[in-house]
């Protein structure tokens, strides 16, 4: 996830629960309200009920008359229980059917004097007043339809305005987000284009101190820093790779002369091939360091050129074969080829030769029967080259290491090398978008699988 779209749902998450909980208190508080206000019209109509008790001559002839006049006063669907001190009902505004009330609830009121209790339904008041020195107990009933709807309408009035709110503030934090963070993007997109060949490129900076300009800054202090690295180990790798091919190639040349001679012993003779092999290998190693000097991993592909892969392998072999003339190689074609199949690819033919002259070292220098197999397979999507040797194997535990810089497993002991070829080799073919995997297939077979994709 984005960090616009981070901070826009932060945004929203915080004022959507900020915005429930103010709406959480408004709903309670007009409950209260409205439960305290129905409180106060029951009182009201338990003090204006008393007050006729207390006028009224003939309490039972005047309470029907009474009651009907003010019927429509204060209350919805009221009833109206009064009871004489001995608890017995002496009027009711229930007509026409039995009356029926809770006497735990008057024998309560003995102690309490007043009770409201919301729970019930319809929800009741009830009291107990002395009035001209008798008491009566005064129960009041209705329904709050009035509060009960307005609290109803206010509760969807809140949901409504807390999904339209959480939807615009959604909305209008992510624009706003887009448009804080718009120069952070430029900035990023400024970053994503500096490369190992334009690490000269600077980042345009505001006249502004905002915390965007003042990291453009450092960012361009720190390019120009990597820039003055980057350039002198470039010029080192390359001077000093041109500068010993020159020694390197007069001692190959003197050592072919010496080994002509026919006057060595047996054991001169094979120190100096060992010498020569060591020469060899120098030099493979310097021109891949000059090579990939030359070259960049993002703008490679630019200088791509059509290259045949069996060419590539007969050359690379002829080149070990000079150091290694007792190495045989065994070229196959798979059948599961397709018959379009070219075998080329796209890359660059100097780099491809010194992936496969490592790859036959290896084979020449740690097979048992000195024999490397290639086995060629092309299909629409892909093209696969085997290499395989026979000799002993790498350890599970070394072969995911196998591709690091200086690695060199059990089964390189007492063996000459630099522990730099599989590395190239992995580098260079990174750059042209292959994978290689080593696997052991059978006992005593080391093979490494070379994949080209040609889709590239």
């Amino acid at each position: 996830m984005s960090l616009k779209r981070k901070i826009a749902l932060t945004i929203s998450i915080a004022f959507s629960l900020l915005f429930a909980m103010v709406m959480a208190v408004i709903y309670m508080s007009f409950n209260d309200f409205r439960r305290d206000e129905f409180k106060e019209r029951f009182r009201q109509r338990l003090e204006f009920t008393s007050h006729f008790i207390s006028k009224s001559k003939d309490f039972e002839v005047e309470a029907p008359i009474f009651f009907n006049e003010n019927s429509d006063n204060i209350l919805l669907n009221e009833t109206i229980l009064i009871f004489n001190s001995d608890k017995e009902l002496i009027y009711s505004t229930i007509k026409d059917r039995n009356v029926i009330w809770d006497s735990a609830l008057l024998k309560e009121l003995d102690e309490k004097k007043i009770i409201y209790t919301e729970k019930t339904v319809p929800e009741i008041y009830a009291a107990l007043r002395n009035i001209n020195g008798e008491n009566y107990y005064i129960l009041t009933s209705a329904f709050d339809t009035n509060g009960k709807s307005k609290l109803e309408y206010l509760k969807y009035l809140l949901i409504t305005a807390y999904v339209m709110s959480t939807l615009l503030i959604g909305f209008f934090s992510y624009y706003f987000m887009g448009q804080f963070l718009r120069p952070l993007e430029d900035l990023n997109t400024e970053i994503s284009e500096v490369t190992a060949h334009k690490l000269t490129k600077q980042i345009p900076v505001q006249e502004s101190n905002d915390e965007i300009n003042v990291l453009a800054k450092s960012f361009n202090t720190m390019i120009a820093r990597l820039d003055d690295v980057f350039q002198s180990q470039k010029d080192f790798t390359a001077s000093a790779s041109h500068e010993i091919r020159t020694p390197i190639t007069r001692m190959a040349f003197q050592l072919e002369n010496l080994i002509k001679f026919e006057e060595h012993s047996p054991e001169t003779l094979s120190s100096l091939k060992q010498i020569q092999r060591d020469v060899y290998q120098l030099s493979d190693l310097t021109n891949s360091l000059l090579l990939l000097t030359k070259f960049d991993k993002e703008n490679i592909q630019s200088i791509y050129e059509e290259v045949r892969i069996d060419e590539v392998i007969f050359e690379a072999f002829e080149a070990v074969e000079k150091s290694y003339p007792s190495l045989k190689l065994d070229f196959l074609i798979s059948e599961d080829t397709s018959e379009n199949g070219l075998l080329t690819i796209s890359g660059i033919h100097s780099l491809l030769v010194i992936v496969f002259i490592n790859l036959f070292k290896n084979a020449a220098v740690y097979s048992d029967d000195a024999e490397v197999d290639v086995l060629i397979t092309e299909t629409n999507d892909q093209l696969n080259v085997d290499v395989i040797s026979h000799g002993n194997t790498i350890p599970e535990e070394e072969q995911t290491k196998l591709f690091e810089a200086f690695m060199r497993g059990n089964n390189s002991q007492n063996i000459s090398g630099s522990g730099l070829g599989l590395r190239i080799v992995k580098r260079i073919l990174e750059y042209h978008g292959a994978e290689i995997r080593y696997t052991s297939p059978a006992e005593n077979t080391n093979k490494f699988a070379v994949t080209f994709n040609k889709q590239l």
